[in-house]
């Protein structure tokens, strides 16, 4: 599984980030990042639940 933030469309809140430290994280910019590639397995569902929770649907899983 592989999670992908869209930089463009990230607001900076850090949801994402407060979900799943593990996987995303936020950049001095303020924009979040994916340090997880791939996405380890007993993080996915944390993964997933972090970018469904996002308020600007800046996160896109694959798998």
């Amino acid at each position: 599984m592989k999670a992908i933030v869209d930089k463009n469309t990230c607001i900076g809140c850090g949801l994402c980030a407060s979900d799943c430290p593990a996987v995303y994280s936020m950049t001095d910019e303020n924009i979040a990042v994916v340090i997880a590639d791939p996405v380890p397995a007993e993080h996915k569902e944390a993964a997933r639940l972090a970018a469904e929770n996002c308020p600007v649907a800046a996160i896109t899983i694959t798998e």
